[in-house]
């Protein structure tokens, strides 16, 4: 039978990506936002990741991607991706793959990209052309990859384990003189962060994991490879906070807006336990001499960072579903405070809250949600963003009058990797309905327009 449930409450707020992502680097590239991740929810932990996309934004809004940027990396752990870096009229990417960090090129930031060295093949558990040469029986051991280019053009690597180099010009090899960046914390280290604000070098390291994920801080005006000073207070900069119920702030990255002041902070939620993440940001502030002040941690989100015409999404009256998955309690790692519980109801498809999702029932062979807009209204378009989209999704779009009588209006039925997916209508009508028939059964958000 056909349910109507109220609405529950979301504990997720309004995160960046409507999917599961974690480890993201952001930037802005000729007016276009880009946002290379980890995509996470394929529900085997460390053991699988999703395929390497990258999303883009002209608004910092609204996000798509289409397709994969790395062919020969998809059905590999994908892993942590750096920012497209620019240099020699091309664009690097340094992801780490099946647990090792390589160098990847490409004529464009939005790919194809291609291994930077030897065949474009990936071989396990690793090939000859890791970025890391360094021979030890685990191979070349380090992951997370940030690099760093100066104002003199000069390029540094800094990598898990507070490891850090100079990268050569040819963006490929790495400097054997390897340094550990020193800090006032000790402990493992990962999603290194490194950034240069009005002639202050900023090194940004994780502590911890799980709910206990945190972010402290060095700079210096020495050198990207130090020395460094140590904060006289508030070296941490983004920790659990119980109070908001955000836990795990962990690995992201520091982005500017070009030609502003304006920094931001993006890290991963320990939300949903494991592999479950999703990325938040909020604005990265700084005191008179340079220290960076305690991130104001929420889940809100920062809103448009450039001001792009968008049409208004239609306001839904109700949302009705085929059926609605059984709420999920989280399971802690750690920290027994961790008290939450996931609804899945379909009025979560239309809160604009990208925290929130409808999922239908496992046994579900219908799998419909219906937006019903209370009366007839000309609908221009239509933007669905289901869940787990690298996995690929098809579907029947309809449209009613009545709520009786129902059209094709729009879907597919290959599937497509992409988000969102886009109909255009041109029709007046009071209920749209989709039907899921490949893919996860899930829409994070559903805008009608």
């Amino acid at each position: 039978m056909p349910l109507s449930v109220k609405s529950q409450s979301n504990p997720f707020g309004n995160a960046l990506i409507p999917d599961l992502v974690a480890d993201v680097s952001i930037q802005e590239i000729n007016g276009m936002f880009y946002c290379y991740v980890t995509t996470d929810g394929y529900d085997a932990g460390l053991k699988t990741s999703g395929p390497p996309v990258v999303w883009k934004s002209k608004d910092f809004v609204h996000w798509s991607f289409s397709g994969s940027y790395f062919p020969s990396a998809e059905g590999q752990l994908y892993w942590a991706p750096s920012k497209a870096i620019e240099a020699n009229g091309k664009y690097y990417l340094y992801p780490t793959v099946n647990g090792y960090m390589y160098a990847a090129v490409s004529d464009s930031p939005e790919g194809p990209f291609h291994l930077a060295e030897g065949p474009d093949i990936f071989t396990k558990p690793y090939s000859s052309h890791t970025l890391l040469k360094t021979k030890t029986p685990k191979g070349p051991v380090g992951i997370d990859a940030e690099v760093f280019i100066d104002d003199d053009k000069s390029a540094y690597l800094f990598w898990q384990l507070r490891h850090a180099a100079k990268l050569n010009s040819d963006m490929v090899t790495v400097d054997t003189n390897t340094v550990n960046i020193p800090t006032s914390r000790n402990g493992y280290s990962e999603g290194p962060i490194f950034f240069k604000r009005k002639g202050i070098y900023y090194y940004l390291y994780t502590l911890g994991g799980d709910e206990a994920y945190q972010y402290a801080y060095v700079s210096g005006k020495a050198s990207p490879l130090g020395p460094f000073d140590f904060p006289k207070s508030n070296d941490i900069i983004a920790t659990t906070n119980h109070q908001r119920g955000i836990f795990g702030p962990g690995h992201g990255c520091v982005f500017n807006v070009p030609g502003t002041d304006d920094y931001y902070f993006a890290y991963l939620e320990y939300g949903r336990g494991s592999t479950n993440r999703q990325t938040y940001v909020n604005k990265l502030q700084f005191n008179e001499d340079g220290s960076i002040r305690p991130v104001d941690l929420t889940m809100t989100g920062v809103g448009a960072l450039h001001q792009v015409k968008t049409d208004r999404p239609q306001k839904i009256v109700k949302a009705m579903a085929s059926s609605t998955c059984t709420e999920k309690k989280i399971k802690p790692a750690k920290d027994s405070s961790l008290n939450r519980v996931e609804y899945f109801v379909p009025s979560f498809a239309f809160d604009g809250a990208n925290g929130s999702r409808w999922m239908a029932a496992s046994e579900d062979t219908a799998c419909w949600l219906m937006a019903d807009l209370g009366k007839v209204k000309s609908i221009k378009r239509s933007e669905v963003y289901f869940v787990r989209p690298t996995a690929g999704h098809a579907y029947v779009l309809e449209y009613s009058t009545d709520g009786i009588h129902w059209s094709q209006c729009g879907g597919h039925d290959d599937l497509k990797i992409q988000s969102p997916h886009s109909d255009v209508l041109g029709i007046k009508a009071r209920y749209l309905r989709i039907s899921i028939t490949k893919g996860v059964k899930g829409v994070w958000e559903w805008n009608i327009y």
